[in-house]
């Protein structure tokens, strides 16, 4: 097979492919197979129809067809692979010339991956937030947990801002009492102002039993936009009881005995989430980084299917909350064409990052392990709330694994850019992320071996054990 490949354009080829005709003998037979068995011709048993008796009755020319579409995906594969050409998405092929017992020749019009090099990672610097946990932090997360415990009190007094009252509210325009805005027993915090405008006013100095009426513009609802007259009737008015912050709080609170242990895992806690979200803020600032360094084409096809999966995800999100994207855009006040001019926006960054982050899987000869891979569909699992084997057997089912595997390898390149990108906080301290869990274990066995080279028996085992996994 001969394969010429033709530049269209930055991102688009033409294969210009050649097959001698041999190489099609097996696609040939097998299509002779396929015709007779469904054909049906006096004096032969159904899928015993030999070849020369399909060619007089129904002419070579079908089989040539069904042979021809049955050998074409394979023999692209195979020039795809022959030619190094990475390609995105469905080709265009056109077939140029099948001259029986002699030649196949098509062509094939295919989009491909831009071809660059990542530069060297070590010349990224980035900028994060610091990591420490101040004593007022520490306070602020216990002033939390005691509202969390905290009970409400009834109080005999008038309502006030920060009490939590039980209320009914009944709305009316125009006279006309509106079903969707009638409320009974609803628990309120008063200066929430998570409801109608006003009722915190108009909570502030009631009593328990007291009825007051005043005017709202209704959030939602047929009438929504509308003022109505909303009578608000208190039951009754609480305070939030917080308890003591000492050893019995501690011991109630948590799995600390005394106060001042509670204080030392709190202050523990807040820096394990500080460093947590550092860390991510560097890897995407590190990505970031690298994103800003290199400037490649994109393929327009492939943007555009990017473009129309973006929309088709926001139109189906919307439509599992009840509402439509006309919906969103007026309530946002957005026009169709600035939320198109987002989607494209992402739908182009999104596109490179990919581009990038494959090249440097590459580059870096990156690999994902089937223990990798079952940790990333148990984690979409989790965050799907399906089962994670089901969900495992459908992406085999669909053959998407490959999809799983790329996304693997996008994440250890994303970890690859973080861990060599030079790193400070705002004060200008070197921040070092903790290395990635298989690199740790990879470094800690090195280790091992290093301290089994002392010993020559352990040193020995060593050997064998790594001759064996080879």
């Amino acid at each position: 097979m001969k394969t010429d490949v033709e530049e269209l354009g930055p991102t688009r080829v033409k294969l210009s492919i050649e097959v001698p005709f041999d190489e099609l003998k097996s696609s040939l037979d097998k299509a002779y197979r396929e015709v007779a068995k469904q054909v049906q011709v006096p004096g032969f048993r159904r899928g015993k129809v030999p070849p020369r008796i399909i060619d007089q009755r129904f002419g070579r020319g079908v089989v040539l067809e069904q042979a021809v579409n049955e050998a074409l995906p394979e023999l692209y594969g195979k020039a795809l692979q022959e030619s190094d050409v990475r390609a995105l998405g469905q080709p265009e092929v056109e077939i140029t010339k099948l001259d029986d017992g002699k030649e196949l020749a098509f062509t094939a019009e295919v989009d491909v991956r831009p071809r660059f090099e990542v530069p060297d990672l070590e010349d990224l610097s980035v900028t994060v937030d610091k990591a420490v946990v101040t004593p007022d932090d520490v306070e602020e997360y216990l002033s939390g947990l005691r509202e969390r415990f905290g009970s409400l009190k009834s109080v005999d007094r008038p309502a006030k801002s920060g009490d939590f009252v039980s209320i009914d509210l009944a709305a009316v325009v125009d006279g006309e009492a509106i079903e969707d805005a009638q409320a009974s027993g609803l628990s309120y915090e008063i200066g929430s102002e998570q409801l109608l405008d006003g009722l915190d006013e108009a909570l502030d100095g009631m009593t328990a039993g007291e009825s007051k009426v005043f005017t709202a513009e209704l959030p939602g609802g047929e009438h929504s936009g509308e003022d109505a007259e909303v009578t608000v009737t208190v039951h009754s008015i609480k305070v939030k009881d917080l308890p003591e912050l000492d050893d019995e709080f501690a011991q109630a609170a948590s799995e600390f005995d005394t106060l001042g242990e509670l204080r030392a895992g709190t202050r523990t806690q807040l820096e394990s989430m500080r460093k947590l979200q550092q860390a991510g803020q560097a890897r995407e600032r590190a990505l970031d980084a690298l994103l800003e360094k290199i400037d490649i084409p994109l393929p327009d096809s492939f943007v555009e299917s990017e473009i129309e999966r973006r929309k088709q995800s926001w139109t189906d999100q919307l439509q599992r909350m009840g509402s439509t994207l006309a919906d969103y855009l007026e309530s946002t006040g957005q026009s169709a064409e600035a939320f198109d001019a987002e989607r494209e926006t992402e739908a182009r960054q999104g596109v490179k990052t990919g581009f990038v982050l494959d090249q440097l899987a590459l580059q870096e000869k990156l690999e994902a392990n089937s223990a990798e891979m079952s940790a990333y569909v148990t984690e979409q699992a989790q965050r799907m709330r399906v089962d994670p084997e089901l969900l495992a057997r459908q992406l085999a089912d669909s053959g998407q694994l490959a999809s799983v595997a790329s996304e693997v390898l996008r994440g250890k390149a994303v970890e690859v850019i973080a861990q060599r990108a030079k790193i400070k906080d705002s004060d200008g301290n070197d921040v070092v992320l903790d290395p990635p869990r298989d690199l740790a274990e990879m470094q800690q066995a090195l280790a091992e071996d290093e301290a089994a080279g002392s010993d020559p028996e352990a040193a020995e085992d060593t050997a064998a054990e790594d001759t064996a996994a080879e």
